[in-house]
Order: structure tokens, then C-alpha cells, then sequence
């Protein structure tokens, strides 16, 4: 089987055809971004690089047999402007219908966010197949509502595996990850957030809950033991604390998470037996269903990045499950 994969990212789709068994004859990544390209290229030397997505041309291709990508979000998500196809990120989309009429392959899986049915509905027109709603914290311990758009057949709601946050932390986590004790009181008061920020706090996650939000550039945060340089200085915690407008608690470790994504400045807390820290890279993975240090090899910020960016794996495998059979 010939993949091309747009807007590949760290290549998830990759890891989702090899967790689901389907040999890949050659797989085709379309990427810009210099880091995911090279957690894509460490765990799978093979891909074939061919750069900017409106470069690719089906004729310079062999024929491919599955079209995946997860085009640029921004401009539908219901947490952005909602600038939709005015949006250059999001007008993306049509580089994917461009190849989809280009290859004709005999299946395609587009993935986006849950949006307002008039952008739904201009994707459902011009792929021919009515989407899919899957949340991952069936198969994950986070909640990340997607839409996919595939004609692979047979694709069902997959069963709740009951994965909590609690289930991905790691045992031991370097001292850095910790938030100091004082700077704790000082913002937090019980299971609340201090009161003097009651109207503009941000959430702070309990380890029992599933795993909160990633952001492009910033570090999801958690609770439990970790290595001091984690630790957050006040500062940050102040920003971690005015960064948002709503109050809300710390996450549970024994419920779900907010979504992991990208953009925004909302910075995360999980709070584990009264201590709060980072969540750390590998965490993160485990999140995203993706294996131990499979980003190790970049900085963290860059591995909090691309991993909000990516795909949960396992969701994706369940799709794929469909394909095999039809192999």
C-alpha cells in the first residue's frame, strides 16, 4: 500500500498503519515544520519527505491507495476566531480535496475538530461522506472531540476503555516538574483556586482526571513527583493563574481531561496528593497514545507542540482496522 499523508506532522498515521498491522509499501509525508519532521524521520527513516503540501503534485507520485492528513484547525475550532475557510490555515483543506481529485485513492481520512455545521457541511460537500464523531477518552485519557471524514467502510464508535489520567502518569518524574509548596498555598486554597482570582483563573488538573489542554509553545501541567527544574516560579504561576477568564478546578484524577491541542495561552495543573507539577513529555505521549520518548530527540517545548498537534494513535488504529479487513 502507497501512503501519502498531508499535513503529516510527527507522522501518527504512520505509527496508527503499523499498530494496526497494514504494510506500507512507501509512505509520502507532506510537512513543513523542521522539528515533526524529524521525530517522523528518527522512528521512521523510510518516509518520504516532499515539503509544502501545495508543491506535491499527483504526477509526480506513485499511485496511492490511502490520502490521510489532518488539515490546519484554526480557522473552525470553537476555542479560535472561527474564521473558517477565510482562515489561510484552515483554507488548507482544499490542498487535500485538490489531491484527493489528483490521486483518486481507493480510501481517504481527513480529521478536524468539532465545528458549527455550516463549516461541517461545506467539508461533507466536497468529500462526499458524512463525518464521524469520535472522542478520544474512549481509547485515551483525554477528551479530544474530532470529526473524521473517510469512506473506509464500517467504522464504528469504539467501547470506552475507562483510561484515566492516573493511568499515563509516570512513577517518577524529575524534581524540575514540581511547583513549590508555598507558591501552592499561595494561589490555592483547598481544592479551590485562590479566591483573588476567582474570575480570571485557569484550571489547574488533578491527576485522577484525564489529562488537560497542550498549547503550542507552553506545557501542560500536572501534579506528583518530578525534578526541580519543572518547578514553576511565581511568575509563571501568576500567568498560569490570569490566563484565563473562567474559574475552575483541579482536575480529578479518577475522571477524564480536557482536550489536548494547540494555540492559546491556557497553561494546565494537575494536582496529585496535594502537590502540583508539569505534566511531563512522556505523559504527554501517553495522552496521545503514543509510545514512551517516541518525540525524545527535540526540546520539550517543541515536543508539547507537535504532540498537541498530533493525532491520537489509537483512534486512528481503530479506524484503520476497517482498511485491513478491506486489504
Amino acid at each position: 500500500m502507497n501512503v501519502l499523508s498531508l499535513f503529516d506532522g510527527m507522522s501518527c498515521g504512520q505509527l496508527a498503519l503499523k499498530k494496526t498491522g497494514i504494510k506500507v509499501d512507501q509512505y509520502y509525508a507532506a510537512e513543513i515544520d523542521k522539528y515533526a519532521i524529524q521525530i517522523a524521520q528518527k522512528n521512521f527513516p523510510n518516509t518520504i519527505q516532499l515539503g509544502d503540501v501545495t508543491k506535491v503534485k499527483a504526477s509526480d507520485l506513485p499511485k496511492i491507495d490511502l490520502l490521510i492528513g489532518g488539515s490546519p484547525c484554526q480557522g473552525f475550532s470553537f476555542a479560535g476566531k472561527q474564521l473558517n475557510f477565510d482562515d489561510p490555515r484552515s483554507a488548507l483543506f482544499f490542498e487535500f480535496v485538490r489531491l484527493l481529485k489528483e490521486c483518486q485513492p481507493k480510501y481517504f481520512l481527513l480529521e478536524n475538530v468539532r465545528m458549527k455545521k455550516e463549516f461541517q457541511n461545506v467539508i461533507t460537500e466536497y468529500l462526499g461522506v458524512e463525518p464521524i464523531l469520535i472522542n478520544s477518552s474512549l481509547l485515551s485519557a483525554q477528551n479530544r472531540q474530532r470529526l473524521y471524514w473517510t469512506n473506509i467502510p464500517n467504522v464504528t464508535i469504539p467501547e470506552d476503555k475507562g483510561i484515566l489520567l492516573k493511568d499515563v502518569l509516570q512513577d517518577y518524574v524529575e524534581e524540575k516538574y514540581l511547583v513549590g509548596q508555598e507558591l501552592q498555598k499561595k494561589y490555592q486554597g483547598g481544592n479551590q483556586l485562590n479566591p483573588s482570582y476567582k474570575s480570571q483563573a485557569n484550571t489547574i488538573h488533578n491527576v485522577d482526571d484525564k489529562s488537560g489542554t497542550l498549547c503550542a509553545g507552553t506545557h501542560g501541567y500536572a501534579n506528583g513527583y518530578v525534578d526541580a527544574k519543572y518547578f514553576m516560579n511565581e511568575k509563571q504561576i501568576t500567568g498560569v493563574m490570569k490566563s484565563n477568564y473562567r474559574d475552575r478546578k483541579p482536575m480529578n484524577i479518577h475522571k477524564k481531561s480536557n482536550c489536548l491541542k494547540v494555540g492559546g495561552d491556557i497553561k494546565r495543573i494537575i494536582n496529585h496528593e496535594q502537590r502540583w507539577r508539569y505534566l511531563t513529555p512522556i505523559e504527554c505521549e501517553r495522552l496521545q497514545t503514543v509510545p514512551d520518548n517516541y518525540t525524545d530527540g527535540v526540546s520539550n517545548t517543541q515536543r508539547y507542540k507537535m504532540l498537541g498537534n498530533g493525532w491520537t494513535v489509537d483512534v486512528i488504529s481503530h479506524i484503520f482496522q476497517n482498511l485491513k479487513e478491506g486489504q
